[in-house]
């Protein structure tokens, strides 16, 4: 058995979870339908950050079904109607910079949301997370983060971002990404349990050089044309 096999799925629910209830792997066909298209190695740059936008909004949609929200009526043309409004401010905090394709998609659902950027790069040789930028203020002005990084790999830059955002005192924090492999579940669940991860699948395996098996490639190359 591999180390894929000992999640434990409900196979007839829309959103596949782990008895640990912080684990959400996608079985949308929408979702399933993108990434196929992600994953071809002949899909363009355009194309490329155009599914990344698309998927990142539903799995934004499922992981947001717990805001909360307080009342509001409004008038509508012809009455009063009892409807809410979210109630926590909301930020979005790409890992740069391969996140950074995931934003416009998730904000195009929510528009009010703040972004803050942290930036990260894996070393090469150690395969640790390196920072080079951070620029969040002294005192965290959202209630709930969204971390968005395309692909959660050995977990390292994943980890080093919410231990930034736990720091900075934000309450509710939730990964967003879309694909991931074991190790990086793993890492996340070890230094993290708290910290609920939506995906859109979970691959095989990393490789001998930390990539996710069958992967897709480079996700930053692969938006911005540079591999």
């Amino acid at each position: 058995m591999n180390k894929k096999e000992l999640y434990t799925r409900k196979p007839d629910s829309d959103l596949r979870e782990t008895t640990m209830n912080t684990i959400f792997e996608s079985s949308h066909p929408l979702v399933s339908h993108k990434l196929t298209r992600l994953r071809d190695k002949d899909t363009d740059p355009k194309k490329f950050r155009e599914l990344i936008r698309e998927i990142s909004a539903l799995l934004a949609y499922e992981a947001t079904a717990d805001l909360e929200v307080a009342p509001k009526t409004v008038e509508t043309p012809l009455a009063e109607a009892a409807g809410v409004e979210l109630k926590q401010p909301i930020g979005l905090v790409p890992i740069l910079r391969a996140g950074l394709g995931m934003v416009e998609g998730i904000w195009g659902l929510m528009p009010s949301a703040e972004v803050w950027h942290i930036g990260l790069y894996r070393d090469e040789q150690t395969l640790q997370p390196v920072q080079y930028y951070n620029k969040l203020p002294l005192e965290p002005t959202v209630s709930v983060c969204l971390v968005l990084d395309p692909m959660l790999a050995t977990g390292g830059s994943a980890v080093a971002t919410v231990d930034i955002l736990k720091k900075w005192g934000v309450q509710k924090i939730k990964f967003l990404g879309i694909l991931a492999a074991p190790e990086g579940v793993d890492a996340m669940q070890k230094a993290h349990p708290d910290v609920p991860l939506h995906l859109a699948v979970i691959d095989s395996h990393l490789n001998d050089h930390g990539y996710i098996v069958p992967g897709l490639g480079d996700a930053g190359d692969r938006q911005f044309g540079t591999g």
